[in-house]
């Protein structure tokens, strides 16, 4: 894996401004989805699977029913990366598009 750069505090607060919902904490992005039911959630997290490999970039995540818990930190780098909110955006993409 290529040398990636952790982010500044500034620099996640500016890319925290144009992802609604996501936050940091315990020095990861995070975010919870809420869907219509549990085949929804599930739907969400195979397709943000599929996107997570071709980014070669793995979510900390979980489900319960129609809930899916979201942490994004890139591990090789101690903290969070540009690779984290680009996960992050893909995964908001999915998500607008199950919504209707």
């Amino acid at each position: 894996m290529a040398n990636i750069a952790k982010l500044s505090d500034q620099e996640i607060q500016a890319r925290l401004g144009k992802l609604a919902g996501w936050t940091v904490s315990q020095g990861k992005i995070h975010r919870e989805y809420k869907f219509a039911d549990f085949v929804h959630a599930f739907g969400f997290m195979a397709s943000a699977a599929v996107q997570a490999e071709a980014l070669a970039h793995h979510p900390e995540w979980s489900n319960v029913w129609n809930r899916v818990t979201v942490d994004l930190t890139t591990h090789d780098a101690g903290g969070i990366t540009e690779k984290d909110f680009e996960l992050a955006a893909a995964m908001e993409s999915i998500a607008r598009k199950l919504a209707g």
